[in-house]
């Protein structure tokens, strides 16, 4: 069977996101159960493909709003009113649907789609209609607006927001009618989506790095508590001022906090035992340095691949229950509060005795479910296994 990954952006190797490790555990999956993968979409500017033989790239764009001049998003939020597309989808219009109808013809033959997630799917609806698909659900990305209206700074970003929400309520909805079979991030949002029946879609457990983690050993704890990530999505960001606002006031001065990752411009904190780091070379090296692992997600939906790549890694943490999501397993060493006060006591517990976990355990039993869950959905689509086959 030959299917062709539909996605935003590209894999390139970096996966300095969670979609982008998300996206790496599903194609390996794929690829593990048999199928000719094929990859099509958009490219960061400046990168190559990771594996430029099986992947399409339509173009290079930019499609971060936070470092897009005010020309481009003006440009953008007139294309999204004139077309009826959302805000997301319509950064890659950047080719007409013919140019991509004619990348699609030159992989031919091949049975279905892949449509990751709804921003390229949602940009080019029309070109994915004539085989069978999955449709990979990320997050409830309707919600996900609803909850950044809530905490919008000005009335303009309440309606860009509310509008954003009611177009991803409607997207999402022809995306789960249009496939076969949905595969969701968290148990959760196949309710919300309303495929909650097994026939109709599964939960995908995520794995954050291809070969098994290695056994605990000996770490060098250079501060007590780590968080990085992508700090100018905005359900991170609430987590982040949550933690920052709510949590950190309750830690003792001399305890050391430090946050790595792009940051939006102006985020600061008023407390001295906090200290932004920015992007670092190596993101494992930087958590491990760490004696605990705040996890603070308190918006959004789909799974938080920090909680998923701390437990790989057998490190110490304190999760909000919202930082749990779309996870079965907690290890013994994942302490859980949603109370600022309880959270920053159990940081300072786990911080004064660290204590690792094996994550290989939780690390295999993540990527086994996820193949077999895979190839559930694939057998919607026509899929048959070499054990059937033979």
């Amino acid at each position: 069977m030959k299917l062709v990954f539909v996605t935003s952006l590209v894999p390139d190797g970096h996966q300095s996101s969670g979609y982008e490790i998300a996206n790496a555990a599903i194609i390996d999956s794929l690829r593990r159960a048999g199928v000719d993968v094929a990859v099509v979409g958009f490219l960061w500017p400046g990168r190559t493909p990771a594996d430029p033989a099986s992947t399409t790239v339509l173009g290079a764009v930019e499609v971060r709003t936070d470092v897009a001049p005010l020309a481009m998003k003006l440009r953008w939020l007139g294309k999204s009113m004139l077309s009826g597309l959302t805000f997301s989808s319509v950064k890659l219009r950047e080719i007409a649907p013919a140019a991509l109808r004619a990348e699609l013809a030159a992989l031919e033959p091949f049975d279905g789609y892949v449509l990751n997630s709804v921003t390229l799917p949602g940009a080019f609806e029309d070109c994915f209609r004539d085989k069978p698909c999955l449709f990979v659900a990320h997050n409830v990305e309707h919600r996900s607006a609803e909850e950044n209206a809530k905490v919008a700074e000005s009335p303009f970003q309440r309606f860009l927001y509310r509008r954003e929400a009611a177009l991803l309520r409607e997207l999402e909805a022809r995306l789960c009618r249009q496939a076969r079979f949905v595969f969701t991030l968290a148990e959760e949002d196949r309710e919300a989506l309303g495929v909650a029946a097994d026939a109709r879609s599964a939960t995908l457990p995520l794995v954050t790095r291809s070969p098994p983690p290695a056994a605990p050993g000996r770490r060098e704890i250079a501060f007590q508590a780590g968080l990085i990530g992508t700090w100018t999505w905005r359900p991170n960001r609430i987590g982040l001022d949550w933690f920052l606002g709510e949590v950190v006031p309750h830690l003792p001065a001399d305890f050391s906090v430090r946050i790595a990752g792009g940051t939006p411009p102006g985020l600061s904190s008023r407390h001295s035992n906090v200290t932004f780091v920015g992007r670092v070379p190596d993101a494992t090296a930087f958590v491990r340095s760490a004696a605990v692992i705040p996890l603070v997600s308190r918006a959004g939906s789909g799974v938080q691949l920090k909680t998923i790549e701390t437990f790989e890694l057998g490190l110490p943490s304190v999760a909000t229950t919202r930082s749990l999501r779309g996870i079965d397993y907690r290890p013994e060493n994942c302490q859980v509060s949603d109370d600022p006060a309880t959270f920053a006591r159990l940081l300072v517990e786990q911080a004064r005795f660290p204590r690792d976990v094996d994550g290989r355990d939780f690390h295999r039993r993540q990527r086994d479910m996820l193949d077999r869950r895979i190839r559930i959905g694939l057998e919607k689509i026509g899929y048959q296994s070499l054990e059937a086959v033979a």
